[in-house]
């Protein structure tokens, strides 16, 4: 018989999430109902409530039919007693167990909660060493060299040695075993990757600045520049994001200074890939898991401006071949770090600040990379493409010379992407990565490419070993063959013809002196219940989906869903992400012309209604979605009300560092459909003078500053 799960616990939020409401509802029931549950933790301020008599509760009062699976689980792993790290790490390597002995843990399932937690960590520990290695089988209450365990402060300790995973003991499995239940559930609907990178993603979308994430664009691209390495190594693995872009390698190999960031790499990597995995927590320059190994490629997102790096006790590491790093060059440390681990004629990729291809501290060593044919190329992405978002970052490619061969040809491949498409990387992503591989390929292969005026150029490594071996990108690259006036005459009819149009579409003068209307109200929320509309969030689209651009390695567009993610609703733009591996679970809602959708965070009123275009999307995370029957709503009408000042302003409720937007709260007008369509008329006038105006801005803004170019640059005489 199996136990009831009383030990989770659920926040205030979570139980909005539950229930499909806003937190002030929450906050309504505990003040009005006095058979609310009790707090059982938390602070004050925010407290915590037993999940399973919260949604007893809910269920009494109807406002909660069937706890989704998904969310569920994810509120048993949220509330986890030992934290959601170590809860995460339980799951993962139950996950693994299902994947690998899927008999066995059928058989685990009959068991109860008491004989499960004393069988499982020997079946964990099994699968882990059997994935992982001998290390994998430490128990997790050991403390011997070599494992990573958990301590009473739900945070992963680390001992004297690397590894990055180790089975949990009896003691740990007991508080786990309601969740790997649930996790096992799941896993039969989703299948076990799917499962983690869920949970995954949840808990990286929960505690966003914890976690300096590598987009699946740059990640993708990065492991394409590599070419097709059989072995790779990251060492700054982070959660795993660059490996698992890697196609069909043999062995990855990981390391990291978080002990849990180390333990779910190493679980997400086995759970996509069949290859072998090794992951170790550590220090990396400090204290190198890897001594002696040598790999095909090398991946890495190494950590910016670290003063503390080991500048002092490496002085004369074997490491430096290329130059001792300045104390404020640690991001040449790494590149070095790269270099010592690839074998002869292996590629290393790394995201680079773009100050490292420039600061006078580190100009020696970028000449003697440069001398020695080991730095083939450094690549300017837009701004906006990985954390920090603010600067342009570089991707430096590079090669480790062939002991006893000729040096490569004395070439150094500059691409500068700031310009591509409109210079967005959220929306042009799939331009950057062309224009990359475009001047890669060729250079990669005969150690020339054709230039391409502001876009790549191959310079001769003579002319930049001057006093500054400056390699940023823009500063070698002539200025693009469209720059000059006859583009900028083309800019500037399209900006005439769309200032006509906007002048065309811009509303009449309203008339004056009429009394304000009178109205009977309606909510939202009222207007669910009678069935007059349906309002749907998101379901387990993913946090990479709906915040970044689509993947490369995912192919064309048609390959998969795209994702509607509430920056494109706020931008007017195009849905810009992408669900993994294109496919839709049971609850990921897809959008429908006709849909009004609503970001319900950061405030300023917002309805988007959703056009033949934009249909067929998946709807991502902080958006509502709003479907109204059409012989009760007209959709324009329902948007135009909903985006009103006071409307928003009533409906929101404040954090200290955020709106929420409940929009079951939003009011509306209670008239016959015959009446709001004069009304859904005018707005739709009024979405389209918007557009227009939004159009005009960015084509002004590219005039504007196409102009001070061409002046600056002298293809525009001062008389054009």
């Amino acid at each position: 018989m199996r136990e009831q799960d009383n030990a989770t616990e659920v926040t205030a939020t979570g139980i909005a999430r539950l229930a499909g409401v806003g937190r002030a509802a929450v906050s309504n029931w505990r003040r009005r109902h006095a058979d609310f549950p009790r707090p059982v933790g938390g602070t004050e301020a925010s407290p915590a409530f037993a999940l399973a008599e919260v949604e007893e509760w809910l269920r009494k009062q109807g406002k909660l039919a069937e706890v989704p699976l998904r969310e569920r689980v994810w509120q048993q792993l949220a509330g986890h007693p030992a934290g959601p790290v170590t809860a995460l790490v339980h799951a993962g390597c139950a996950l693994l167990l299902i994947s690998d002995r899927p008999t066995e843990w059928l058989k685990l399932g009959g068991l109860t909660d008491a004989r499960m937690a004393e069988a499982l960590p020997g079946k964990l520990a099994g699968v882990l060493t059997q994935r992982f290695g001998s290390q994998a089988a430490v128990n997790a209450s050991d403390t011997t060299p070599g494992h990573v365990g958990t301590n009473d402060s739900s945070q992963p300790t680390v001992n004297t040695g690397h590894a990055a995973l180790a089975a949990p003991g009896p003691a740990e499995t007991a508080a786990s075993v309601p969740l790997l239940r649930g996790v096992g559930e799941l896993a039969a609907e989703l299948g076990t990757r799917r499962t983690f990178e869920f949970l995954l993603g949840r808990q990286l979308d929960a505690n966003p600045r914890q976690y300096t994430l590598t987009p699946a664009g740059p990640a993708a691209l990065m492991a394409e520049l590599a070419g097709r390495p059989r072995t790779v190594l990251d060492p700054a693995a982070g959660t795993g994001a660059l490996l698992g872009a890697v196609r069909s390698p043999t062995a990855v190999y990981a390391q990291d200074s978080a002990p849990e960031l180390a333990a779910l790499t190493a679980l997400r990597l086995a759970l996509s890939t069949d290859a072998e995995v090794r992951a170790r927590v550590g220090d990396t320059l400090r204290a190198d898991a890897f001594p002696g190994l040598t790999v095909d490629a090398v991946l890495c997102h190494p950590p910016f401006n670290e003063r503390n790096w080991g500048h002092d006790e490496l002085a004369y590491d074997p490491r430096w071949e290329y130059g001792f790093p300045a104390r404020t060059e640690s991001e040449l440390a790494w590149v070095q770090h790269a270099l010592a681990h690839l074998r002869d004629g292996g590629t290393a990729v790394l995201l680079m600040p773009p100050a490292a291809a420039s600061r006078r501290s580190g100009r020696r060593i970028r000449a003697d990379l440069l001398r020695r044919g080991a730095l083939r190329a450094v690549i300017a992405l837009p701004a906006g493409s990985a954390p920090p978002y603010n600067i342009p970052l570089h991707l430096w490619v590079l090669r480790r010379p062939t002991a006893g061969a000729r040096p490569s040809p004395p070439g150094l491949l500059l691409v500068d992407t700031a310009s591509t498409g409109d210079g967005r990387a959220r929306d042009d992503w799939q331009a950057v990565r062309s224009a990359v591989l475009d001047a890669w390929r060729p250079f990669d292969r005969t150690g020339t490419t054709a230039e391409q005026p502001g876009l790549s150029r191959c310079v001769p490594v003579l002319d930049l070993l001057d006093d500054d071996v400056d390699l940023a990108p823009a500063r070698h690259l002539p200025p693009p063959a469209d720059g000059g006036a006859e583009r900028l005459a083309d800019v500037g009819a399209r900006l005439g013809d769309t200032l006509r149009l906007a002048v065309g579409l811009a509303p009449p003068p309203p008339a004056t002196g009429a009394p304000p209307a009178r109205w009977p109200l309606t909510t939202v929320g009222e207007l669910a219940r009678a069935g007059a509309l349906v309002l749907r969030t998101a379901g387990s689209t993913g946090p990479a989906a709906a915040t970044h651009p689509r993947s490369p390695a995912a192919g064309p567009a048609r390959a998969g869903v795209p994702v509607l993610t509430d920056h494109d609703v706020l931008a007017a733009a195009a849905p810009s992400g992408l669900l993994p591996d294109g496919e839709t679970a049971e609850d990921t809602v897809l959008t429908e012309a006709g849909d009004v959708v609503v970001p319900v965070l950061g405030g300023g009123g917002v309805a988007r209604v959703v056009d033949e275009r934009t249909a067929g999307a998946a709807l991502g995370r902080n958006l509502a979605l709003l479907r109204p029957d059409p012989a009760a709503l007209d959709p324009w009408f329902l948007a135009g009300f909903l985006r009103g000042t006071a409307n928003n302003r009533r409906a929101s409720s404040y954090a200290s560092t955020a709106t929420r937007l409940d929009v079951r709260r939003l009011q509306l007008p209670r008239i016959p459909l015959e009446q709001q369509r004069p009304y859904g008329e005018r707005f739709r006038g009024l979405a389209a003078f918007e557009d227009a105006l939004r159009l005009a801005g960015r084509i002004g803004e590219q005039l504007v500053q196409g102009m001070y170019d061409g002046l600056t640059d002298g293809t525009v005489p001062p008389g054009a």
